[in-house]
C-alpha cells in the first residue's frame, strides 16, 4: 500500500458545469475529479476542457493537490488536446479511463512528463488513477500495474466494461452485480495489492440510497478497497465515515499490536478467548497506518 498518498472520498463533477465543478471543490472529497469523459457531450468536450483548465488556473495552489482531472481514453481523438489545456492548471492527478495495460500508463507519463516541463511542474508530480476493468483486455492486465510511474490507485467501472462486453445487463435479479463484474472488482483489488497502490470502489449510480452505500462501502473496506468514487456530494461523508477506521477498531488493533510487543518472538498468543498469530498483528499494524494516513490528510 502507498505510504505517501491516501484519499477516500473521488467526487466526478462534469467539466462543463463551473458550479459543480466549485461545489466539489467546496465540499469534503477528499479528491475532486472534473470530468471530461462520460459526463460531457462530444459536441461539449472542446468547451469543457477549456472550462476545466480555466478553473483549475483561477485555485489556489495549495488546493490544487485534490483537484484531479478525468481525460479521455487514449484511443480516441481528444486526450492529448485534454492534456494540453488542463496541464497549464497544474491538476493534482489524471484518471486515466478504458485503460488496455500498463502500456497505456507509461505512454500517458511520457506526455505529462513533456508537459511538465512545459508548464514548470515539477517532474513526476502529476498523479494518476487507473480504471483497470472498462476493456476486456483491461481485465487480463490488472496485475501489470506494479512499479508503473505515477500510478498511486486503481480502479474499476461495470458499464463500460458491460458494453465492451455486449451485455445487455450487469446486474442479478437481486441488484448485485454478476460474476464478470464481481471478478473486475476482485482483479482490481488484488492488482492494487500487487502495484503497492490504493483500491478503489467503484460508484454507486443510486445516489439517495445512503443506507445501501454505507453497506457496501463497509463490505469492501473490509475486503480490502480504500476508497470509492461518488458521482453526488451526499455521498462523500458517507464514504469518508466508511473508510475511516472507528475508536473501537483502532482501540482494537493498538491493544493485538502492544500484545505482541509484550512478547516478542512470539507466533501465535492466545488473547481474549482466541488465538492471534502475525497476520492478525500485520493487520492490526495496516490499520493503524491507514488510520494516520487519514488523519493526515484531513
Amino acid at each position: 500500500m502507498s505510504d505517501v498518498f491516501s484519499a477516500r472520498s473521488w467526487l466526478f463533477a462534469p467539466g462543463d458545469s463551473e458550479k459543480k465543478m466549485q461545489k466539489a471543490t467546496d465540499g469534503s472529497a477528499d479528491i475532486a475529479i472534473f470530468d471530461l469523459e462520460d459526463a460531457v457531450a462530444p459536441e461539449a468536450k472542446a468547451t469543457a476542457r477549456e472550462m476545466v483548465g480555466a478553473f483549475l488556473q483561477a485555485q489556489p495552489a495549495e488546493a490544487k493537490h485534490r483537484l484531479w482531472v478525468r481525460v479521455n481514453p487514449l484511443d480516441g481523438e481528444h486526450t492529448l488536446q485534454d492534456l494540453a489545456a488542463i496541464m497549464p492548471g497544474h491538476p493534482g492527478g489524471i484518471m486515466l479511463p478504458k485503460a488496455f495495460g500498463r502500456q497505456d500508463v507509461e505512454l500517458l507519463n511520457n506526455y505529462l512528463s513533456a508537459l511538465e516541463v512545459a508548464n514548470g511542474i515539477e517532474q513526476g508530480s502529476t498523479k494518476v488513477i487507473v480504471l483497470v476493468t472498462e476493456t476486456a483486455e483491461g481485465m487480463y492486465t490488472t496485475g501489470d500495474y506494479k512499479g508503473a510511474p505515477r500510478v498511486v490507485a486503481m480502479t474499476w467501472g461495470a458499464e463500460d466494461l458491460a458494453d465492451a462486453l455486449g451485455a445487455s445487463e450487469n446486474r442479478n435479479p437481486d441488484g448485485s452485480y454478476g460474476f464478470t463484474y464481481e471478478l473486475a472488482r476482485s482483479f482490481c483489488l488484488m492488482g492494487a495489492s500487487v502495484a503497492g497502490v490504493l483500491p478503489i470502489e467503484t460508484i454507486q449510480g443510486d445516489f439517495r440510497d445512503l443506507d445501501g452505500l454505507r453497506k457496501r462501502a463497509q463490505k469492501v473496506r473490509q475486503d480490502g478497497y480504500r476508497g470509492m468514487l461518488a458521482i453526488h456530494p451526499a455521498q462523500v461523508d458517507v464514504i469518508n465515515e466508511a473508510f475511516t477506521p472507528t475508536e473501537e477498531e483502532l482501540a482494537a488493533a493498538q491493544e493485538i499490536v502492544d500484545v505482541f510487543a509484550a512478547n516478542p518472538g512470539a507466533g501465535t498468543i492466545g488473547h481474549n478467548g482466541a488465538m492471534l498469530d502475525r497476520p492478525h498483528l500485520a493487520r492490526a499494524q495496516a490499520l493503524l497506518a491507514l488510520a494516520g494516513k487519514t488523519q493526515a490528510g484531513r
